[in-house]
């Protein structure tokens, strides 16, 4: 059985589908749920599921605080789901293809540093695209720019507001992202 801890800053809606779908899984358990953020809505989605949470700030991320938690709940997988903190070099050296992000657009678009949330679904609208969607891929030093695993389009309208689109990107997320980490981890 696979151990996996989610990493997230935010609500967690994609955590909650993670923490759902692996939940009776034989496969794997989400044993931890990590946040640099206190107030994030991801720990009370986190109880919800009786999943153990941790909390952090980008000093003690920085310091090896966070690895040396995941170390002591013996994590073999790392799962981003909607954070924003630039993952130290030793941590990703330690989980090294065994660290996966979930981004809201079709990489390489609409990646890197500050490119996150309605900034990507904005940005998309700007530019007039036809489609959009997800990327799933494993992260290296660099945002967005480690090895993509999966990549899933939806059409999209020039009628469609960025919240629409975010609303596309949103089901896209929920429905592939537990697979995704599933077809993985085997």
């Amino acid at each position: 059985m696979k151990r996996l801890a989610i990493l997230a800053s935010g609500s967690g809606s994609n955590a909650e589908k993670i923490m759902e779908y692996f939940q009776n899984s034989p496969k794997a358990e989400v044993v931890l749920v990590a946040s640099n953020k206190p107030d994030a809505f991801v720990l009370q989605r986190a109880e919800k599921f009786k999943v153990p949470t941790f909390t952090f700030t980008r000093k003690e991320m920085d310091a090896g605080i966070l690895l040396e938690k995941l170390q002591a709940e013996k994590v073999d997988w790392v799962i981003l789901a909607g954070f924003l903190l630039k993952i130290p070099d030793a941590l990703i050296h330690v989980y090294s293809n065994k660290m996966i992000n979930i981004h809201p657009a079709l990489l390489p678009n609409y990646g890197g540093k500050g490119m996150y949330g309605m900034h990507v679904h904005e940005a998309v609208k700007a530019a007039g695209d036809k489609q959009t969607g997800i990327t799933i891929h494993l992260v290296n030093e660099h945002y967005d720019e480690g090895k993509i695993i999966f990549q899933a389009a939806t059409p999209i309208s020039p009628e469609d507001t960025p919240e629409m689109i975010a609303q596309k990107v949103h089901a896209l997320e929920h429905r592939y992202y537990p697979e995704v980490i599933e077809s993985l981890i085997d």
